[in-house]
């Protein structure tokens, strides 16, 4: 029955749970799951080791640099993301 429970949870949820579970896990445990995470942690973290990433952030950057594509100020972005989080929460 908690397999089932599991294949309806959405991501965020597990997320969640996820979260909430390493926070109070003992450190056995926290060791273990770093253990069985640990290459997917480093692929992840060390993304100048990953070709396809540094060739498509390559190509924004040139395309940045060249005027092609305009890029977005860090003040826009900011606003954008609160206009949304209003939208969507109300606050």
């Amino acid at each position: 029955m908690k397999n089932r429970k599991f294949v309806n949870m959405n991501t965020a949820t597990i997320r969640d749970k996820l979260y909430d579970y390493i926070r109070v896990a003992d450190d056995k445990k926290i060791k273990a799951i770093y253990m069985m995470l640990e290459d997917d942690i480093a692929e992840e973290t060390e993304w100048w080791n990953n070709p396809a990433l540094v060739s498509e952030l390559e190509k924004e950057y040139e395309a940045w640099d060249s005027g092609k594509d305009k890029g977005y100020l860090l003040a826009d972005i900011k606003a954008e993301i609160v206009s949304r989080k209003v939208k969507k929460h109300g606050r």
